[in-house]
């Protein structure tokens, strides 16, 4: 019986049902190779269907997904970030911040990599994939706001800006949490892209290279790593690309080393400097930890300063008994709760910080693209043109030389 496919359109969520459960089929008994449903530049996906798998509850999802799983083998690689739900990270191969996932997926020998992450980071998995593996994002509306903060166009204005009020070199550096486009804009220019983790190292080469960084999409992770390079904060200036000249004056612009666009982590803004200082009159032996995409004034306040897996790595090695208060979205902070119960670890922010579009990856969403795929189906394909592709892993590549 043919398969019919749905779609589903990012900006007004219309949905049509795909394939009734009732007529998967072993992946054995496919013998054509999946079909593979995208959309040039703009993939749209195909839609869960709401009897089928959104109304279903998540337990109820459990077994499917382990038989779906079990039914592909090594032709799947399933990818959890730190941050996703505990109900779907359970079901991943392998655990990790977007880049080391992309690495790990690219080493394997799996033809399909289903990244339970956003949106961005199914992109960079698809610049670094082999030739014969394909990526998938089991829920397309899974964005990241800090990403969308830098759109191609406003950069290509800025840079243009830049360059008439300048007239000397400005090296672009961006975070990893921006899209493929941005990333491909940097290597075009003789840019880099950076991590939470390496944020340093990537700057000083920046400055090697020139005297002045175009920081993308994160102003506080720029901001925090270029204070700890020595860059007073009177040398930093933001960049809105809702204002006429990034809301600056040529003059302050020409006094900056660093040109910080204006983003940030929707989860690591929350977090005050108010926060910290409760905490430590809660509990005067307190350690604050915090994630370096949190505000200036809380980076300074905290006694640590890290990458989610640095992050992990210094609770996981503090002392049995230890009070720990971490800066950092909420699942990732559960987790170390449950996993180290012989010391205290809680959220900074006590009224919970979720990361609302990697929640959006549900049971119900990865159970839909796995028995997708057991059907001989790929749905949700994130596809990055070839041009991008290729400029987006020379920022990549730059950057992985430094290491």
């Amino acid at each position: 019986m043919p398969v019919k496919a749905g779609r589903a359109d990012r900006s007004n969520g219309t949905e049509q049902p795909t394939i009734p459960v009732s007529e998967l089929i072993p992946i054995a008994a496919v013998s054509r190779p999946p079909r593979t449903i995208t959309v040039p530049e703009q993939e749209r996906g195909v839609a869960c269907d709401l009897d089928s798998y959104l109304l279903t509850p998540d337990t109820s999802c459990d077994e499917r997904i382990a038989r779906a799983r079990e039914r592909l083998g090594r032709s799947v690689v399933i990818l959890g970030h730190h941050y996703q739900r505990d109900e779907v990270i359970k079901f991943a191969h392998f655990r990790g911040d977007s880049l080391k996932l992309c690495q790990q997926a690219a080493a394997s020998s799996a033809e399909f990599i289903v990244f339970c992450g956003v949106h961005f980071m199914a992109e960079s998995a698809d610049v670094l994939r082999q030739p014969h593996q394909q990526v998938i994002l089991p829920d397309l509306n899974a964005g990241c706001s800090m990403a969308d903060m830098a759109e191609l166009g406003q950069v290509e204005l800025c840079w243009e800006e830049l360059g008439e009020v300048l007239g000397e070199p400005v090296v672009p550096v961006t975070y990893m949490n921006s899209s493929a486009a941005i990333k491909a804009f940097v290597g075009r220019h003789g840019g880099s892209v950076c991590t939470s983790s390496n944020a340093g190292r990537v700057l000083a080469w920046a400055f090697e290279q020139a005297r002045r960084v175009l920081f993308l999409p994160d102003e506080h992770l720029g901001r925090n790593t270029a204070y700890r390079l020595g860059i007073p904060l009177d040398q930093m200036a933001v960049w809105d690309p809702h204002r006429e000249l990034g809301g600056n004056t040529p003059q302050g612009l020409r006094q900056a080393r660093v040109i910080l666009w204006r983003g940030y982590c929707s989860v690591h803004q929350r977090f005050t400097p108010e926060q910290v200082d409760a905490a430590r009159q809660a509990d005067p032996q307190v350690r604050v930890i915090v994630h370096p995409e949190c505000r200036f004034e809380v980076v300074q306040k905290a006694d640590f300063v890290g990458s989610t897996e640095k992050i992990i790595e210094t609770v996981r090695a503090g002392e049995p008994g230890s009070s720990w208060v971490v800066g950092t979205e909420i699942h990732l902070v559960n987790r170390l709760a449950k996993e180290l119960p012989d010391r205290r670890v809680v959220s900074l922010d006590p009224h919970v910080c979720v990361c609302t579009t990697m929640f959006r990856i549900s049971p119900q969403h990865l159970c839909w693209a796995l028995e997708n795929l057991a059907e001989g189906q790929v749905v949700n394909r994130i596809s990055v043109d070839e041009q991008t592709r290729q400029w987006a892993r020379v920022a990549l590549e730059r950057m992985l030389e430094l290491r």
